[in-house]
């Protein structure tokens, strides 16, 4: 797929499906709308307010996201929704295949991998991507407004308030990048990738190890002992864990980080606690990377 660049592009593009206005079924004035995954979900209901229903479905802090399996609640919730969003890069099919079950003309799907013109198999995890976030929630207002333009000037200014918001963790991601920019870091899989991009820190765990833990996969005993290799020379200053992901591979590399003394810190695949801001959430990771660098010691 080819690249496209903004969001007033996309919508010639295929990152928004189904028509606009008029048609969906809004009880009250309010637009009904399911995200795929909570990280979504609160993202889409601050600019929403008052004139949206959401309804996020994978929300639980002890499951993996990657085994979620739809039901039929999930089906006649997105089944009823004017507006569905999706991840895409296969982290959601089971949305994907509800959402083509329903038949519902009217509907609109904004289907994240498509709006960033990403390919199927790429690291799924965009919403760690602080430019990725940007471009999405800009789709998301745009989508609305074209649902329900009746209330564009209110989703205007929800959007302009988000912004300002979510302009607190870029300001730490900021803050990262110019003390620890260039650190050597590893993670157990690749949910930090982005987000190391984007604080110009140095991940330096083999990718290979990464992406077949993500895949719920086992890593080849050479990239195991690569990892292994690294965190006994102590070579890197931070070790980042996902906290839903859990196996005894990652339990043991954990161990072996902190046997060295190397900072540790875990991260979530879905908001938490349940129902705090996207911002609050992601700025309070980001506090507990920028301490843990900061100190040297294990955060968690």
């Amino acid at each position: 797929m080819v690249a496209l660049v903004g969001a007033s592009a996309l919508y010639a593009g295929l990152s928004s499906i189904g028509p606009q206005g008029g048609g969906c079924s809004m009880a009250g004035g309010v637009v009904p709308v399911v995200a795929a995954e909570n990280f979504w979900g609160s993202l889409v209901s601050q600019i929403g307010g008052i004139h949206t229903s959401v309804l996020s479905i994978v929300t639980d802090p002890n499951a993996d996201p990657h085994e979620y399996e739809g039901n039929a609640a999930n089906a006649q919730a997105i089944a009823d929704a004017c507006l569905v969003i999706v991840n895409g890069a296969g982290y959601d099919s089971w949305a994907l295949s509800l959402i083509s079950a329903t038949g519902n003309q009217y509907q609109t799907v904004l289907n994240v991998q498509l709006l960033l013109g990403q390919r199927s198999g790429t690291n799924p995890h965009f919403w760690y991507s602080p430019h990725y976030v940007n471009e999405t929630i800009k789709a998301m207002y745009m989508d609305l407004v074209r649902i329900d333009p009746a209330d564009g000037s209110y989703f205007t200014r929800q959007y302009a308030i988000l912004n300002a918001s979510i302009g607190v963790y870029s300001i730490r991601i900021g803050d990262i990048a110019r003390r620890f920019g260039g650190t050597k870091v590893a993670a157990t899989e690749d949910i930090f990738v982005y987000l190391a991009n984007a604080t110009k820190l140095d991940l330096v765990s083999p990718p290979e190890f990464m992406q077949a833990v993500a895949e719920g996969n086992d890593p080849s005993a050479a990239s195991v002992a690569a990892f292994q290799q690294q965190l006994e020379n102590r070579s890197v200053a931070l070790l980042v864990f996902n906290e839903q992901t859990i196996t005894p591979l990652t339990d043991s590399v954990k161990a072996l980080a902190s046997q060295y003394g190397i900072s540790v810190v875990g991260v979530t695949e879905t908001i938490q606690p349940p129902g705090t801001p996207f911002q609050v959430w992601m700025n309070s990771e980001l506090t507990s990377i920028e301490n843990a660098l900061a100190s040297g010691g294990s955060q968690k």
